[in-house]
């Protein structure tokens, strides 16, 4: 029995390998880190390379959310051969597709960012038969709106700086005018005082 084998093994391997395919994984890249301004609009950039033909119907995205400091994970968008934002939850009306997944591009873009969206943001992307790698992860911080930018507060620091040196220059400058006024009066009435006492 085992010398049949021997020889139908390399009969069955000649009829099977041509037949195999090829499989690798897809390459997603995502920024680490994010940070958005409360209730400003933030892109979620996640690309990805395949090494199999790309079509609007064989690639499929997934975008997944874990909230900061939940174990729980949300899965509220997903596109293949068009987006279908969520209808309901924390994302809606808030998640659109801004990707094409023709040029490798998986991205979405949140609207009126809040600070509810604190967490990682999970991009997943398939395209049969490559198998899903490694997901791309972004950690997105919302912060604080605030009035004056960092440049802002600068100009105003620099600026106060230099208005308090001029207002002492100025200042210096009026005391020594007239204290050479104060001087030169009192030359002249020196003067006069002395030209009198000639006369």
């Amino acid at each position: 029995m085992s010398r049949v084998w021997i020889y139908l093994f390399p009969a069955l391997c000649a009829l099977v390998l041509p037949g195999v395919h090829q499989v690798k994984g897809i390459e997603v890249l995502t920024s680490s880190e994010l940070e958005a301004v409360n209730g400003t609009d933030v892109r979620l950039k996640c690309t990805f390379k395949s090494t199999h033909p790309l079509s609007e119907n064989s690639v499929s995205v997934s975008w997944i959310f874990r909230g900061l400091g939940k174990t729980g994970e949300e899965s509220f968008f997903h596109y293949k051969g068009q987006a279908y934002p969520p209808e309901v939850g924390t994302f809606k009306d808030h998640a659109v597709w801004s990707g094409n997944v023709m040029k490798g591009d998986a991205s979405i873009t949140l609207k009126n960012v809040q600070f509810r969206f604190n967490g990682t943001y999970i991009c997943q992307v398939q395209n049969p038969p490559d198998f899903q790698g490694f997901a791309g992860e972004i950690s997105l911080r919302v912060v604080q709106k605030v009035s004056f930018s960092e440049i802002g507060i600068l100009a105003i620091a620099v600026g106060g700086c230099i208005g308090v040196i001029l207002l002492i220059l100025i200042i210096y400058i009026v005391v020594r005018v007239f204290r050479r006024r104060g001087n030169d009066t009192d030359i002249e009435m020196e003067n006069h005082g002395s030209k009198d006492q000639v006369l």
